[in-house]
């Protein structure tokens, strides 16, 4: 019988953030009951009616106090009234940079009964992963304007690459590819084309790499090309790496191939210290408190971080969980689901105690 305890920070944060984590700790209970480890949570309450009431986003105290865990799990940021950028640079960004997450994974996976906009696309085409580094490039906010509110205003934005931020960024992307065991393939997604600085640095070290690893195929691809590819020949992709503003973008691309925000989970992962996992949705403030919110996405990521924690059976029964229960859905959309987000939940949570 498995007796490890995980401390798990939770950040419910804004909107439906509360209602969608709150069916999160229902599969993690169910899952710890059935495998015999323990969970003990601690509620932090940053986010925008936080922000309201008290002027801060994320202090340095509570920084501190999340590097002590092993895991946290985010609801969403995001609030209506709170400008935009006041609470994803002082929250998430914060999060990420000051605890060195420096991977963010995201996987790609359709699963049976889920639509896809891709026609003739099935679950065999739609399963891959894309790795985005998570801490440099144009992400660090590093420019400034000249001249600003005149007509001769310039506006300079610069991205960061550091040898050191690409070469682990890329070697935790071959080393998940040889653990997928898949088609053990990495696409390297650049634009050498243009960006002949940055990308001169990506390709050299992905070449280095790769010397590491005989046994995994390498590609690369502009990430132009790797958007065409994505909808015209998904199953062409079995892991992507890139930097943080294309994988930003692609991987939006790919929560649509693979069915929806609704069901789009994902992970900024550090290997060695504090991770955070997430559903990638955001706080959709119109949503909140109907109990119409797709929970599916939030539910995922506890298995994402399951299977960091090194809980891989459990995080296997959380996903198989969730495929199991998408028959019984009318739609994943919120409010189309022909359930609440309970009752979600409640189904998921059934599922895992059942003999699954």
């Amino acid at each position: 019988m498995n007796k490890k305890t995980y401390s798990i920070a939770v950040i419910p944060g804004d909107g439906t953030g509360p209602e969608v984590i709150n069916e999160g700790i229902k599969a993690l209970n169910a899952v710890s009951e059935r495998f015999g480890f323990s969970l003990k949570y601690q509620h932090f309450p940053y986010g925008g009616e936080h922000y309201k009431k008290t002027g801060e986003t994320l202090p340095d105290k509570a920084l501190e106090a999340l590097k002590k865990f092993p895991a946290i799990l985010l609801g969403a940021i995001g609030h209506p009234d709170v400008a935009p950028g006041i609470l994803e640079t002082g929250i998430l960004l914060k999060l990420r940079f000051g605890l060195d997450q420096y991977i963010n994974l995201r996987p790609i996976k359709l699963y049976e009964g889920v639509d896809t906009p891709l026609k003739n696309k099935g679950p065999e085409d739609i399963d891959f992963v894309v790795i985005r580094e998570n801490t440099e490039g144009l992400y660090t906010g590093s420019g400034g304007f000249l001249k600003k509110g005149t007509p001769d205003e310039v506006a300079i934005q610069e991205s960061i690459n550091t040898r050191k931020g690409v070469e682990r960024c890329i070697r935790y992307a071959f080393e998940l590819t040889r653990k997928r065991n898949r088609e053990k393939k990495l696409t390297l997604c650049g634009k050498t084309n243009v960006l002949t600085y940055a990308f001169d640095l990506w390709l050299r070290t992905f070449n280095e790499v790769a010397k590491d690893y005989p046994d995994v195929k390498t590609d690369y691809a502009h990430v132009d090309a790797i958007c065409m590819w994505m909808v015209k020949n998904p199953e062409t992709f079995d892991v992507i790496v890139t930097d943080n503003m294309f994988g930003d973008i692609i991987t939006d691309l790919g929560a649509m191939i693979q069915g929806g925000m609704g069901i789009a989970a994902g992970g900024n992962i550090n290997p060695e210290g504090t991770s955070m996992f997430e559903p990638i949705g955001g706080s959709a403030p119109k949503y909140a408190g109907k109990g119409v919110i797709n929970p599916l996405a939030a539910i995922s990521a506890t298995s994402m971080m399951l299977d960091h924690l090194g809980e891989s059976e459990a995080a296997d029964v959380v996903e198989k969980a969730v495929q199991a229960i998408i028959p019984n859905l009318k739609s994943l959309s919120a409010g189309k689901m022909g359930a609440t987000t309970q009752q979600v939940g409640d189904m998921v949570a059934e599922k895992i105690r059942s003999d699954l």
